[in-house]
């Protein structure tokens, strides 16, 4: 039976706050979408969304193989496993007692799925193919809040909002788990205020360049995975930017409060990004996290600061 734990979780939500079926999305909206930049075109698509069953809250998606995508509950740390194509989503990993889920990637190639622990300081890995915890790993101590993960070849990166400071875990040979690494950051990434700083990161170049969100300055920095050095995307503002994820040369930036999803075209150089769309649809309900499925996006609707919601859900609407 699943367990239903509140101390942690009310407390990991007002955290965060600070900072097929075509339904309406529960829930109220926080801010109405930001005009595009003059040079941007705005697409209003519909999409429709996935019920989570019994969940207490969303925060973070992962694609998995094929169809499969991964949603974490925010206030107890619980996984959903769904299917994008059928419209379906059923609890898998009803988590030990204590746990955060924010952020969230899949290794597809190691069946494992890695899972930021928000104010507990830890990452927690599972087997995707029999939801058995693989590991708790301990990465920051204190006032610390594991927001965001992604993968490259080599192994996961964390970001941590309440320090300049990234986690890597290295990932061997079938899976082996390394010892985690800390990466202070330097240059204009490395601000840190007293609400939410670094929080989406992203990777692109084959995973040598590493993309960070901070959401405090509303921007978008690439980060030099071996020295912390970052330097900035030049773009338009981003205001309540979250989640990012990279394809190629595009980045789309999920602006929770603002249900919205920029996507930006990057300079060669990574100096600069243009934002050539921005993507609303009318089942966004504070958006926080993003996994692509071809041309079809998937989003957590997180629904921070709605009283009483009618549940939660991933919602998929066109990624163009």
């Amino acid at each position: 039976m699943r367990s239903r734990r509140h101390g942690l979780a009310h407390a990991a939500v007002a955290v965060v706050a600070t900072g097929g079926l075509l339904l309406p999305a529960a829930g109220a909206v926080a801010a109405q979408p930001a005009a595009p930049p003059a040079n941007a075109a705005a697409s209003q698509q519909q999409g429709a969304f996935i019920p989570l069953p019994g969940a207490s809250g969303a925060e973070g998606i992962a694609a998995g193989k094929g169809s499969t995508f991964y949603a974490g509950d925010l206030g107890d740390g619980d996984i959903y496993r769904g299917d994008v194509r059928k419209g379906t989503a059923n609890l898998f990993i009803d988590a030990p007692e204590g746990r955060v889920a924010v952020g969230l990637k899949a290794d597809v190639r190691n069946d494992l799925l890695f899972v930021s622990g928000g104010p507990t300081g830890q990452a927690y890995v599972y087997d995707t193919r029999t939801g058995a915890p693989v590991a708790d790993v301990q990465l920051a101590t204190g006032d610390a809040f594991i927001n965001d993960v992604t993968l490259t070849k080599d192994g996961a990166w964390f970001t941590n909002s309440r320090s300049a400071d990234l986690y890597f875990l290295p990932v061997g040979p079938k899976g082996a788990l390394g010892e985690v690494q800390t990466i202070t950051l330097s240059g204009p990434a490395a601000l840190v205020t007293p609400g939410f700083n670094l929080n989406g990161i992203t990777s692109v170049d084959g995973g040598d360049t590493l993309i960070v969100a901070h959401s405090a300055n509303q921007a978008l920095y690439t980060v030099d995975s071996a020295t912390g050095a970052s330097a900035a995307i030049t773009t338009a503002a981003l205001p309540n930017v979250d989640g990012i994820l990279a394809k190629g040369d595009t980045v789309y930036a999920v602006q929770n409060r603002l249900n919205q999803v920029s996507r930006i075209s990057l300079s060669e150089d990574r100096s600069s990004g243009e934002v050539e769309d921005v993507i609303t649809s009318p089942l966004f309900d504070v958006p926080t996290t993003v996994a692509l499925f071809g041309n079809t996006l998937a989003l957590a609707n997180a629904k921070f600061g709605a009283v009483d919601p009618a549940g939660y859900e991933v919602v998929t609407t066109s990624a163009r």
